[in-house]
């Protein structure tokens, strides 16, 4: 019985930390943009260069056509 003296008070403090911590992690702007990370990483930014793709990032690339 003595323990629940010691353990109800620590976990009451224990409790009022972590809502601190949400509380700031809230203001600091941890949870605005759910959406923005989570659908970077399904862009493909390096892309393989096609024929096509080439031609407009190099103007200079030889044409398939052209001999």
């Amino acid at each position: 019985m003595e323990v629940i003296y010691t353990l109800v008070p620590a976990m009451i403090v224990l409790g009022l930390v972590l809502v601190g911590i949400l509380v700031w992690a809230v203001k600091k702007g941890q949870y605005e943009d759910f959406e923005g990370e989570a659908n970077r990483i399904l862009l493909d930014e390096d892309e393989p260069l096609t024929p096509r793709t080439r031609k407009k990032a190099d103007p200079n690339w030889p044409d398939a056509d052209e001999d």
